[in-house]
């Protein structure tokens, strides 16, 4: 894009409530704020008032429906990560189940390799709920990402409903 003094580059937020804000840029396109993930921000040509549009609009389109896209897969590769960890929890629980009805005198063998190791039970309980308490732990953090990319692809998906809607006025 050609720059003289006749043009200025501003730098439009849009946030969730569709309230618009103008600021001077020194950024090319459009990106998102990480400190502020709910504002999408566009480097914008203004020439003597008046935004030139042609292929802004439709630029603004294809980077927040590609965001929007790469948002969708992580959301699917976060919950296929939580149901994979959910089934290893569970399958720690019914195993330390079954130890525990176990009785203390009975010999647990643990396969180490291509061999087994003879462990007390007591250690093997400890084992199996340090490993559940890490479990848990991941998919906590786990159920937080996937709050956190939800959001993002609505954010992502009202900002298009916002554009279409408006007929491409931003």
């Amino acid at each position: 894009m050609p720059s003289c003094k006749q043009h200025r580059w501003v730098l439009m937020r849009f946030g969730n409530d569709g309230i618009r804000t103008k600021a001077k840029a020194n950024r090319t396109g459009l990106h998102r704020c990480w400190s502020a993930p709910n504002f999408w921000f566009l480097k914008l040509k203004v020439s003597r008032g008046c935004v030139e549009t042609s292929h802004i609009k439709q630029d603004l389109v294809q980077e927040i429906e590609s965001r929007a896209v790469a948002t969708q897969q992580q959301i699917n590769i976060v919950r296929s990560q939580i149901t994979g960890k959910q089934r290893e929890l569970r399958l720690l629980e019914l195993t330390s189940n079954e130890i525990s009805q176990l009785p203390k005198e009975t010999n647990v063998y643990e396969g180490v390799g291509k061999m087994f190791v003879a462990n007390p039970i007591t250690n093997v309980n400890k084992r199996l709920s340090a490993e559940k308490g890490e479990l848990k732990t991941a998919i906590s953090n786990l159920e937080k990402k996937l709050h956190y990319l939800e959001t993002t692809h609505k954010n992502s998906r009202q900002h298009m409903d916002q554009i279409f809607k408006t007929g491409g006025k931003a």
